[in-house]
């Protein structure tokens, strides 16, 4: 949601790849939710939609829904074979995608905008749209199908009682300004961030209260990936990769043999994952040790989802691929 690297105003987070940097922030955010009273202007229909900037993806009981661009939001019901185009009423750089269920669901982007669908991601409403704060939201995250929470630049985290009819500004950590890139939930029920400046960030009461944890580098975070087993992975600038199996009490180094930064995460079964990042770049891992692969292309990788045992998807500058996971 999304390249990994900083843009004027330090901000970086996955989606600002192949060019996109968002110009520097200056306006402090009013926090409450409402949308401007300028015009809708809806995503234009694109013939090659799902070969555009795809930031992030979602996949929930066999539907999957990729944002992106221009407000693009594709929508697949094959296993990432086929696309749709969805009409969406924004045509902002969308960030972030989650999904309750086959039926509802919310994405997040650029203008501070929050878009919900109520059936499977066919169509849209704006629910929360505030420009004029400048404050990009990048990553967002349900509990249920009625509370949760969107985070973005400096420090901007909002969050819903009501399934995101209306939003109210939160905080992470005291006066903590740092953008927050990603919001994950880990198998027992712990919510963590990852943010700039080498900062991550742990709630244990569905994001009510956050503590943050002893990083170990300064460098910005772009994802956390909660193993099934218990592990932590946080990842980020130059090809940084560490691991946690105290919940982020401490952490130890993983030799990647990359300095491209890294992005997204995707476990694929016990002691398996991949690692995508900048450049093409993949990192597989089946436990034992990391191999490196890049694609031919190069392009930029922000999101990964599994479609059967066999393949892997990736969305990114390229759009969606479809490639093989390692035997």
């Amino acid at each position: 949601m999304p390249g990994h690297v900083p843009a004027p105003g330090r901000l970086g987070f996955p989606g600002l790849c192949a060019g996109l940097m968002v110009a520097a922030l200056s306006l402090v955010a009013s926090g409450q939710g409402g949308q401007d009273a300028a015009p809708i202007q809806r995503s234009l229909p694109a013939r090659l939609a799902a070969q555009s900037l795809l930031i992030d993806v979602a996949v929930r009981d066999g539907r999957w829904l990729a944002v992106g661009e221009r407000g693009h939001i594709v929508v697949s019901t094959d296993a990432a074979k086929t696309w749709a185009q969805a009409d969406v009423p924004s045509r902002a750089l969308l960030t972030g995608v989650f999904m309750h269920d086959a039926s509802l669901g919310w994405a997040v982007g650029h203008d501070e905008t929050i878009l919900r669908t109520r059936d499977g991601g066919t169509t849209w409403e704006r629910v929360h749209y505030a420009p004029d704060n400048e404050k990009p939201l990048l990553d967002v995250w349900f509990a249920n199908e009625r509370q949760g929470l969107a985070i973005g630049a400096y420090g901007t985290i909002l969050g819903t009682e009501d399934g995101g009819t209306t939003w109210t500004s939160r905080q992470v950590h005291g006066d903590d300004d740092f953008h927050l890139n990603q919001i994950v939930a880990a198998p027992d029920g712990s919510l963590y961030i990852a943010a700039e400046a080498g900062h991550l960030y742990r709630s244990t009461d569905s994001g009510a209260t956050w503590a943050p944890l002893t990083s170990p580098y300064q460098g910005s975070f772009f994802g956390v990936l909660p193993l099934a087993d218990g592990p932590l992975l946080a990842y980020g600038l130059r090809g940084n990769l560490f691991r946690s199996s105290d919940q982020g009490t401490t952490w130890e180094r993983i030799d990647t043999g990359s300095e491209e930064t890294l992005t997204t995460a995707l476990q694929l079964g016990p002691g398996r994952y991949v690692i995508g990042g900048m450049a093409g770049t993949l990192l597989w891992s089946d436990g034992a040790g990391i191999r490196k692969q890049e694609l031919r292309d190069r392009k930029a990788i922000t999101a990964l989802a599994a479609a059967d045992a066999r393949t892997a998807v990736t969305f990114g500058e390229g759009g969606v691929h479809r490639l093989d996971l390692p035997r």
